[in-house]
């Protein structure tokens, strides 16, 4: 299961939501993943964001009805970015992409997160 490595690379893009990437918070979220193959995952998932976060984002300004990016709850912001970079950068299908946002948002957001989540990943995705 990549779970591990999807909860990491939330964690980096969560983090760039605030200030730039910095290689100590790389270094710890990669030194607590056990596995290798997590290891590798999470890394393709975060540079493959950080290569496109402006067109990511601007997906997601576009298709947030009602929402200013701005205001969007960070943390479902984070969601939305990581299942958006894995559907479309990483061939991750869709439902796998949408369905593992929603599984991290349970540990991380609100209740409501994942109507939230599911509605914009998948008007972006179509």
């Amino acid at each position: 299961m990549r779970r591990d490595a999807r909860v990491g690379a939330f964690k980096l893009i969560f983090e760039t939501l605030f200030k730039d990437a910095d290689e100590e918070t790389f270094l710890e979220v990669m030194s607590s993943l056990k596995k290798d193959a997590d290891k590798t995952f999470c890394e393709e998932i975060f540079n493959a964001y950080l290569k496109h976060k402006e067109e990511l984002e601007k997906e997601v300004s576009l298709n947030a009805k009602n929402f200013d990016i701005s205001r969007v709850y960070k943390v479902d912001l984070a969601l939305i970015l990581l299942a958006l970079t894995e559907a479309t950068y990483l061939q991750t299908p869709k439902a796998v992409a949408i369905n593992e946002a929603i599984e991290i948002s349970k540990n991380y957001s609100t209740l409501d997160s994942k109507k939230f989540i599911n509605g914009v990943v998948s008007a972006i995705l179509g």
